[in-house]
């Protein structure tokens, strides 16, 4: 099982679904089987399509160095 671009589906894989060019589905996939492209497994959602006020978003590499600033970028050790 493919992708529309030709990339190998697996379970477990963050997706995004698209219809007629707009985003329908955010999620995991799950239940997919191998042999088939279409109609074949579910997306457990992971986030809903909201609206942004861009002044309240950041940018996901932002949020990475700003953990890393921190520390925060890296498991502690375990005790």
């Amino acid at each position: 099982m493919h992708y529309r671009n030709g990339r190998e589906a697996k379970n477990g894989d963050t997706i995004i679904q698209i219809e007629n060019g707009k985003v329908k589905n955010l999620g995991v996939l799950f239940n997919a089987t191998a042999g088939n492209d279409y109609c074949n497994g579910s997306i457990a959602p992971i986030h809903g399509i909201a609206g942004a006020c861009m002044c309240d978003c950041l940018h996901i590499d932002d949020v990475n160095a700003m953990l890393a600033a921190q520390g925060l970028d890296k498991r502690p050790e375990g005790k």
